[in-house]
């Protein structure tokens, strides 16, 4: 990434964020077109880490960050940057229990991987905790998704109109389900209130640590809308018992049309990354870095990235760290202007 397009997407940030009291999806929308894949060479062979490597996953199994884990490892393996991978679920909180976690225990360790992204950013925002994003240090940007939103089969809503005006009309009777509070799910859940014209102040959103739990919300009726990625939702819509009604592309994909083809400008990705301890030296963080990107390159990880329908969006080094440092100040500016609440 050039200099000038740092400079470009920090220019288009300020002006997104000054828009953004009149129309506050903006800065969103400017904070997904920033998760662009940058070029890069091809990667060289992978370095041996060690027999065994861990990756913390900050979220319960089945949701996005543990398939993207789980991907990762297998990829590293089929590198042979390790022989095995151990895996450490420790959910809730948008990802910053398992953070805490991590940097208390594993800040030091140079075997020890940490799966973070765009949900872990925002639960900082909102929450404030006492251990964030400083105590880490990120290593790669790897994916893109996007939002799907997703109502029970026999919801009458149909379409990105029909909830517009369910939200407009009363959004309080309209709780919508995702993952944690303050996290990708949560805002765009404020996003959509806002591009309906709705008060973001009335939205009930009900968080819940995986999709499978969201399917279930809806399902079960205690939630009207539920927002997740495609992949969460996709075993649900092919069997019958949700319907998508729009996806926060710019276009649509998945075969679901694009809230903003619809007549409702509310557009979001959402990237997931890897991370490693603050108190790891930074050639050793290089050896990982570089396993990482071999890995990211293996038949295993471009055949999952298919499968899921994720976009590759590689991103390292002072490029990343850019990236992040904005991501965050967008959180910020997000949470207080969506009036949003952990």
């Amino acid at each position: 990434m050039t200099s000038l397009h740092r400079r470009h997407l920090i220019i288009r940030a300020a002006a997104a964020g000054a828009a953004c009291m009149a129309s506050p999806w903006l800065a969103t929308s400017a904070w997904a077109q920033n998760a662009g894949t940058a070029a890069r060479s091809a990667p060289a062979k992978a370095p041996r880490l060690a027999s065994t490597l861990r990756i913390v996953i900050p979220a319960n199994p089945g949701g996005g960050w543990d398939q993207t884990g789980r991907a990762l490892g297998a990829a590293l393996v089929g590198v042979g940057a390790a022989d095995q991978i151990e895996y450490e679920n420790i959910g809730g909180k948008g990802g910053t229990i398992g953070l805490a976690k991590y940097a208390e225990k594993y800040g030091n360790d140079p075997n020890t991987l940490l799966m973070g992204g765009m949900v872990m950013v925002g639960a900082v925002a909102l929450q404030k905790p006492a251990v964030d994003m400083g105590h880490i240090q990120p290593l790669a940007r790897l994916t893109s998704d996007y939002l799907v939103a997703a109502v029970a089969a026999s919801s009458p809503l149909k379409n990105a109109k029909d909830l517009a005006d369910a939200m407009r009309t009363n959004l309080r009777g309209l709780p919508v389900a995702g993952g944690s509070a303050g996290g990708v799910d949560h805002i765009f859940a404020g996003v959509l209130a806002r591009a309906s014209k709705a008060n973001p102040e009335d939205l009930v959103y009900k968080p819940f640590p995986g999709g499978s739990e969201v399917v279930d919300a809806l399902q079960s009726g205690s939630a009207a809308v539920g927002l997740s990625g495609y992949s969460e939702f996709s075993d649900a819509i092919a069997a019958g018992k949700l319907r998508p009604i729009g996806v926060s592309a710019r276009r649509g994909v998945f075969g679901v049309q694009a809230f903003r083809e619809q007549g409702l400008d509310a557009t979001m990705a959402n990237w997931r990354g890897v991370f490693t301890g603050k108190g790891v030296p930074s050639a050793r963080a290089g050896e990982m870095l570089a396993a990482v990107e071999a890995a990211t390159a293996h038949e295993s990880w471009l055949r999952t990235l298919k499968q899921n329908r994720w976009e590759p969006s590689w991103l390292a080094g002072k490029d990343l760290s850019e990236f992040m440092e904005l991501d965050l100040t967008t959180a910020r500016v997000m949470v207080y202007l969506l009036k949003l609440k952990p």
